[in-house]
């Protein structure tokens, strides 16, 4: 038998060309691309699939998120200055203040007065008709004299001061020695300190002198 004169059937040559034939009418299809492995990477270093990605957060207009908003407080309420009371000093003193006579000496160191100052003081106002019972005496030293808190607390009609000037006690003026001075419904009388007027001197013996002459106008004795 001649190999060039074998002819094959149609079914043998799909056989063996099938992918080489083309029939008649038919187009070419191109060579199939061969399929490529992508490899294989640890779970760590994947890329997230569309479900694993986590949207991010619109913001609507006019909302807050959530965990950006802080709690209300409520400021505290201011008192009003009306509610507070005024802070008003309280002086001790030694006597009943029966006549609203006050007398405001400066004695550092001592309660009130040493006893012979304390003793002058009593004779003083024995010769004026009166008692320690009768008067409010107050140490300039112990409680520095506010005449406004002074007045509210005591009311005098008198204030004798020994030792002490007017403008000590916060009033709004001053005046001289052995002046009976009239203000705000109360008279003043300035005096030198009992420690100068109980002096065996004759300085002392005119100081009070000078005193009396004011002591019986001042009380009509």
């Amino acid at each position: 038998m001649n190999l060039n004169t074998i002819e094959l059937s149609g079914s043998i040559l799909a056989k063996l060309y099938g992918d080489l034939l083309v029939a008649p009418g038919e187009t070419s299809l191109p060579a199939a691309t061969p399929k490529t492995t992508t490899p294989k990477t640890a779970p760590s270093e994947a890329t997230p699939t569309p479900a694993q990605t986590v949207p991010a957060k619109t913001k609507l207009p006019g909302i807050r998120p959530a965990e950006s908003v802080s709690p209300k407080t409520t400021p505290p309420e201011p008192v009003p200055a009306e509610t507070v009371p005024p802070v008003t000093a309280v002086y001790r003193f030694l006597g009943k203040n029966t006549r609203r006579i006050s007398i405001v000496v400066q004695s550092p160191g001592n309660a009130y007065l040493p006893d012979d100052q304390l003793a002058f003081l009593s004779k003083m106002l024995e010769a004026c008709k009166m008692n320690i019972g009768d008067v409010a005496l107050v140490n300039h030293a112990s409680a520095p004299v506010v005449i406004a808190d002074f007045k509210t607390q005591l009311n005098p009609s008198i204030v004798i001061l020994f030792g002490v000037g007017p403008v000590d006690i916060r009033l709004p003026m001053n005046f001289p020695l052995f002046n009976i001075q009239p203000y705000d419904e109360c008279r003043y009388l300035c005096a030198p300190g009992l420690e100068e007027l109980v002096k065996p001197t004759d300085e002392g013996k005119l100081l009070k002198s000078k005193l009396w002459v004011c002591l019986r106008n001042l009380f009509n004795v």
